[in-house]
C-alpha cells in the first residue's frame, strides 16, 4: 500500500480588529498592488499609470503606511518603525 498524504490547508479570513491584534503594533503587511487599484482603494489618491507594479505597506489594522514601487523601499520603511514584515498575496 502507497502512503497516503494529507496537506492541513485552512481557508478563513480575519476581520480588520483581529488582523490588528494579531499585530500588536508590531507587524506590518506587505502587499503586491497594480496601480489601477488604488484609485479604486483610495478615492483622493492621485491618478497614477495604469499596469504599474506597486508595494502597499499596511499597519496590522489595514491603514496605509506607504505606497511604493519598491519592494525593499516598503520593507526599509517597516524597519524604520520597528515593524516586522509579513506578506499579503
Amino acid at each position: 500500500m502507497g502512503m497516503m498524504t494529507k496537506t492541513n490547508e485552512m481557508d478563513f479570513e480575519l476581520t480588520p480588529q483581529e488582523l490588528a491584534a494579531l499585530g500588536g503594533g508590531k507587524i506590518a503587511y506587505l502587499k503586491p498592488i497594480l496601480s489601477d487599484k488604488i484609485g479604486e482603494m483610495f478615492p483622493g489618491a492621485p491618478e497614477l499609470a495604469p499596469g504599474l507594479s506597486l508595494f502597499m505597506l499596511l499597519a496590522a489594522d489595514g491603514s496605509p503606511i506607504m505606497i511604493t514601487d519598491s519592494k525593499d523601499a516598503a520593507i526599509a520603511n517597516a524597519w524604520e518603525h520597528d515593524l516586522e514584515t509579513v506578506s499579503l498575496h
